[in-house]
């Protein structure tokens, strides 16, 4: 017999992976203006075909962490500007890598491109590591019940290793789209992650139980070493 919420579940992961791929092809190949684009390919590829694999793996082995995934209403409003922003910087980065591409602005080699492709996946990899260690891992600020602190593997070098993979993945997208250009909006983004990390840990030090003394105990936010 089917489970009417996974299927509801399976319906709003397949809605949301379609959408992105139709999001960020009209982000990057209209400004472009033609399809013939091996950036914007190149970056689809390492985009979508991962995330599918990893979406079918949450479905089928963790549906509530897939569910808190899918969650994307921030509902503290710093939070939530932030996150806006975020997207905003998305949006503009794509643009920018379209018209360069377009017009010829800057050239970046195969070799740089490619080597962008193996950090983005670095980035995914530390992500995938990310939910396999934190059963509590959402998109939102939030503390749920019986939530208790993750201190062991990542999570005991850097407080905040799901970032560390999206600043990975953030920096090389310009690369892989093959626009020097285009990285100047996304390292806008570092400022933007490291002020929505010093507010989810005055969150969290709050309401979750031993967080603070977790604070305590590692010392690096998002860089080991560096902050």
């Amino acid at each position: 017999m089917k489970n009417p919420q996974q299927n509801t579940l399976t319906r709003s992961a397949l809605i949301k992976f379609l959408v992105g791929i139709i999001a960020v092809g009209a982000l990057v190949f209209v400004p472009a203006g033609t399809i013939h684009y091996c950036g914007a390919w190149r970056l689809m590829g390492v985009l979508f075909i991962p995330m599918f694999i990893f979406g079918l793996v949450a479905r089928i082995c963790s549906p509530n962490l897939l569910a808190r995934r899918l969650q994307a209403k921030e509902e503290r409003s710093q939070q939530g500007a932030l996150v806006k922003l975020s997207g905003l910087i998305f949006i503009v980065g794509f643009v920018i890598a379209g018209l360069d591409f377009r017009f010829g602005w800057s050239q970046v080699s195969e070799m740089a491109a490619w080597s962008a492709c193996g950090v983005f996946l670095i980035g995914y990899l530390l992500y995938a590591e990310v939910m396999r260690e934190n059963v509590w891992l959402s998109r939102t600020i939030e503390v749920s019940e019986g939530q208790k602190v993750v201190d062991k593997g990542l999570y005991g070098i850097v407080r905040h290793p799901m970032y560390l993979a999206t600043v990975l993945m953030f920096l090389a997208i310009p690369i892989i789209l093959g626009s020097w250009w285009a990285v100047i909006p996304f390292v806008g983004y570092l400022p933007v992650i490291a002020t929505r990390a010093v507010d989810e840990e005055r969150f969290l030090v709050v309401e979750l139980e031993g967080y603070a003394d977790y604070c305590r105990r590692v010392r690096w936010r998002i860089v080991p070493f560096v902050w």
